[in-house]
């Protein structure tokens, strides 16, 4: 009788147990269903305003003579396309509760914060050179300007000086060995009209686009700083949420078993 009634309350609490870790499993399952689909929802806006910048502004181009195509628009097109891809795989790895399509999940999300770990690094530790290198190329840069099959980096120069109120990557002389004279695009201009670049360097805005816009990066850090920290966490709930369902149901398969 002793032995019966001992046997009732071990399945009994084993039975508790079971549907305890079910009820979690459920619980983590439509959370990191509903996370991924904000997570995939984000990547559709996002590739959405890479394509619309691509359709509408496909004349803005990059200021690099290097890469050419690291545009804003690719830039949106390609971080919107790998979100999609790694929300995808999170929604159906936890509607399906399939083990193996979320622990692709967690593999590509800390594949990719990895990388943005050591980008992260590598920006801090080589910043001097970072910035020797993006000025050279800014300069070869330069001498693409107006030239055929090159409007959108055209277009670029022109919307930073009109916008930055500057002139040149280092200097307003960056133009005059582009022209192999003593002249700078009109954009460069204090008040705008036709061959402005033409007149006196006194007619020139004088500040240097590079240090400019650093300036306005400097500026607004705090910005970037909470984007990024905002980013990284997103990416932390992914992978707990992740890893803490396939663990779950790794319990509950042995419950199971």
């Amino acid at each position: 009788m002793v032995t019966s009634t001992f046997f009732i309350l071990v399945l009994l609490t084993e039975l508790k147990r079971c549907g305890m870790a079910q009820n979690c499993l459920q619980c983590i399952k439509y959370l990191m269903f509903a996370f991924n689909l904000l997570f995939w929802l984000g990547g559709c806006g996002i590739l959405g305003v890479g394509i619309w910048l691509a359709v509408t502004q496909g004349n803005f181009a990059t200021l690099s003579s290097s890469f050419p195509s690291l545009s804003a628009a690719n830039l949106l097109i390609a971080t919107g396309t790998v979100v999609m891809i790694v929300g995808f795989l999170g929604c159906i790895g936890a509607i399906k509760e399939n083990k193996y399509l979320l622990l692709s999940f967690f593999i590509v999300l800390l594949i990719i914060l990895l990388l943005e770990l050591i980008v992260v690094t590598l920006f801090f530790v080589y910043t001097d050179k970072i910035d020797r290198y993006a000025q050279q190329d800014l300069k070869k840069g330069l001498h693409l300007y107006g030239t055929e099959g090159n409007i959108g980096l055209t277009n670029a120069w022109s919307i930073i000086q009109t916008d930055f109120r500057c002139c040149g990557v280092s200097n307003y002389t960056d133009w005059f060995e582009v022209y192999n004279a003593t002249r700078v695009p009109d954009s460069c201009c204090l008040e705008f009209s036709e061959n402005c670049g033409l007149h006196s360097p006194g007619t020139w805005w004088k500040a240097p686009c590079y240090d400019t816009v650093k300036i306005w990066l400097h500026e607004n850090l705090v910005a970037v700083g909470i984007f990024g920290l905002c980013t990284a966490l997103v990416q932390i709930l992914g992978l707990t949420f992740s890893m803490t369902m396939y663990c779950q149901m790794a319990k509950t398969d042995t419950y199971y078993a």
